[in-house]
């Protein structure tokens, strides 16, 4: 006879779901064994011969039952018929739209007075009633926060002092960032917003080849700069003759007079951000809003190979882009003026300004990190933000963390238990933080986000679906995968609300519709729903600045933006990724091969952090360089009878052995065709990272210089089998 504990409040409701979650496995006739009923019989008979302590007890039972039904979670209504997401667009060779609004008509906007970035903010400004908008903090310090009018006065100024010093208000006039996240960062960039002026980020990863050439292609004469260190970088570009037109250098901190006097002999004016507001403080000029169709920002894609493209997007691209975002989650999350955003991924990337663009139009709070990744968890503890942006790897730490700390057989098969249990809660449209699972195993995972998360929007890489689908269930929120490039201002296919599978990336946004094209020399057809990714719509970009050629290879003559991915068309209307055109090459026995794929099955493997697949046209198989987890390859060493320190288990033979043998397991469970496995692995212990140069700011590998770092250790590789 079970013995039940009488609880109040929600330690009932918690101990009623884990009663349900033991009931709901056990057959009726376990059930009646259990409490000792009879299968047959005078029930009346039966119960008059209970104790009163047995009746209690079924009677505490019933009420923790009655009680469960009546405040049990409810499931999440999706916004249309998960089976059919997308549908086809009539007369358009296949290309498919949103069924989500109703409207065959591509969506611009959302709101009629915000069509530009400048009307973003200053609808926050009015429906946040002059509410904090900009945070930072000192370490071990509280967040100090600007007000939204303080941020609109401050832009106001240094726009107008930008004016004193020979820009122009107009869209022609570009304006170079060169700074790691902050608020001034945003002020700039308002600043230009102000008077119809453009925004071109630099990004610190690009390298001197690469500033240089932007700020060359882009006729930037004024860089507003945080540290003075880049000061200095820039000024050596000027010394070398390198950035002739470079003439105004503003410094967000404080730097030393020998740094105005070096750029004096050089022809360069430095001065300090306040300074320049000030100026325009007492040189106020009225603001110049920009238009929807005029340029807002210059993004130079950092690319995997030669100089960066500089993708045009307008005001009505961002605005377009945002808006499908919107109306997708409309009907289980509308933004507030109570929302919290962290910063830390690059700004100069559109991913993090798109987010940021939702926040600021509904007059919420952007709170920026201290600038190292290693202190974004204490960041966010301080913050707790209800918006949390992520890419893929840093989901993959956190799932590696959490099992790295299941230390025993017992505890981890109690979380595999737990997460279980709630992601079939998640398969049900079921999202919640207050179950029993949370309270034993998942709330400190969500206290270390700050314990208030409500949306994480992950995108610019694919998220394994593993992962994916444990953190849905342990972060408890929504959490929704995107997909799209800076060329179509950051996403156009969206996690439809109330689906929380897993393994592909939505459906269109209702901004733009998609269709795939067919790729003869990859086999993919689209008469089997297969093809080259191709996006037209509103957020789509206007073209590369003073790049015809590569606007030509690009967008073709009816406006189609080629994204080089591969897609297919899921039953539901739903898109997956699948392969990547750009990334091709030939073996020597003729067949072609996409890197890409193989990785993407390949970072399955428990033990392998990163991977890069090379292979050679002159070569008949492909050879890889492998990355373990320096916090999950010991117990996994372990479990496979490996002893050692992470060093001393990378140099091991057998270890390698052991860690090749599962790649090509997985990849055959992949699909791969035998001449797609790896032969030979070379174990490297250093990530690859965007400070050693083998990582895009977004996190993509650049495989040139990958190919070139490990040059030696390929032809090793390869004269194994010589």
């Amino acid at each position: 006879m079970l013995t039940f504990f009488l609880v109040s409040g929600g330690s009932l409701w918690l101990f009623a779901e884990f009663v349900l979650s033991l009931l709901e496995k056990m057959q009726t006739q376990e059930i009646l064994r259990m409490l000792q009923l009879p299968e047959l019989g005078d029930l009346g008979q039966f119960f008059c011969s209970l104790s009163a302590t047995t009746l209690v007890s079924m009677g505490a039972l019933a009420a923790i039952l009655a009680y469960w039904f009546t405040h049990r979670p409810k499931a999440l209504q999706p916004p249309c018929d998960l089976l059919r997401q997308s549908e086809e667009v009539e007369g358009s060779d296949g290309a498919r739209r949103s069924v989500i609004g109703g409207s065959p008509q591509l969506l611009t906007h959302y709101y009629d007075d915000a069509r530009t970035m400048y009307q973003v903010f200053h609808r926050g400004l009015r429906i946040s009633g002059n509410g904090p908008c900009l945070g930072s903090r000192k370490p071990k310090q509280p967040y100090q926060w600007l007000s939204y009018q303080e941020v609109a006065d401050r832009a106001e100024f240094l726009g107008s002092g930008l004016l004193q010093h020979n820009c122009k208000a107009s869209s022609d006039q570009f304006i170079g960032v060169f700074a790691q996240n902050r608020p001034e960062w945003i002020i700039a960039e308002l600043a230009c917003y102000t008077y119809s002026m453009v925004v071109v980020p630099l990004y610190d990863t690009l390298g001197p080849g690469a500033i240089h050439y932007i700020i060359n292609t882009a006729d930037i004469s004024t860089v507003i700069v945080d540290k003075p260190q880049k000061a200095v970088l820039l000024l050596e570009h000027v010394e070398k003759k390198e950035t002739p037109g470079l003439k105004l250098i503003i410094i967000m901190e404080p730097f030393e007079e020998a740094l105005k006097e070096r750029g004096q002999e050089c022809g360069v004016v430095i001065k300090s951000m306040q300074a320049v507001e000030d100026c325009g403080q007492g040189n106020y000029h009225a603001p110049v809003p920009p238009q929807p169709d005029d340029l807002s920002i210059v993004c130079f894609t950092s690319g995997t190979t030669g100089n960066p493209k500089g993708a045009m997007l307008t005001h009505g691209n961002v605005v377009a882009d945002f808006s499908g975002f919107l109306k997708v989650t409309e009907s289980q999350w509308a933004p507030t003026c109570t929302d919290v955003h962290i910063s830390y991924l690059p700004l100069a990337h559109m991913f993090e300004r798109m987010v940021q663009s939702v926040v600021y139009c509904h007059g919420g709070r952007v709170g920026f990190f201290q600038g190292d990744i290693r202190l974004l968890s204490d960041d966010m503890k301080a913050l707790c933000p209800t918006i949390f942006p992520v890419v893929p790897r840093l989901l993959n730490r956190m799932y590696d963390k959490i099992f790295s700390q299941a230390n025993t057989p017992l505890k981890r098969w109690l979380l595999e238990f737990a997460a279980k249990r709630k992601q079939a809660e998640v398969r049900s449209g079921i999202i919640r933080n207050d179950s029993i699972w949370d309270e034993l195993f998942f709330n400190k995972i969500q206290a270390s986000l700050g314990g208030r998360v409500r949306m994480i929007v992950t995108g610019a890489a694919p998220a394994s679906p593993a992962v994916l689908g444990f953190l849905r269930a342990a972060l408890g929120c929504q959490v929704y995968e995107g997909y799209g490039q800076t060329e179509c201002t950051a996403g156009c296919t969206f996690t439809t609300p109330g689906d929380w599978t897993s393994g592909h990336v939505g459906a269109p946004l209702p901004c733009n519709h998609i269709k795939l094209m067919d790729v003869e020399e990859l086999n993919y057809w689209t008469y089997k729903g297969e093809g080259e990714i191709c996006v037209r719509g509103p957020n789509v970009f206007k073209g590369y600045l003073k790049d015809r050629e590569k606007t030509k290879e690009a967008l073709d003559s009816d406006g189609w933006l080629h994204t080089g991915d591969i897609g297919k068309w899921l039953p539901a209307g739903t898109l997956k990724i699948i392969d990547r055109k750009k990334h091709i090459f030939k073996l020597a026995q003729g067949e072609y091969v996409a890197p890409e794929k193989i990785e993407n099955i390949y970072i399955r493997s428990e033990p392998v952090a990163q991977v890069y697949v090379h292979g050679d046209s002159l070569k008949a198989f492909l050879v890889g360089i492998v990355v373990p987890d320096p916090e999950v390859m010991p117990s996994w060493a372990q479990k496979k009878g490996f002893e050692g320190t992470y060093e001393e288990l990378c140099t091991n033979k057998e270890v390698k052995k052991a860690i090749l043998d599962d790649l090509v397991r997985l990849g055959k469970a992949g699909g791969l065709y035998s001449f797609e496995q790896v032969k030979a692995i070379h174990i490297h212990t250093d990530m690859f990272s965007v400070q050693n140069g083998l990582l895009t700011p977004t996190l993509k590998a650049k495989r040139p210089q990958l190919r070139e770092y490990f040059r030696t250790q390929i032809e090793d590789l390869y004269s194994v089998f010589v």
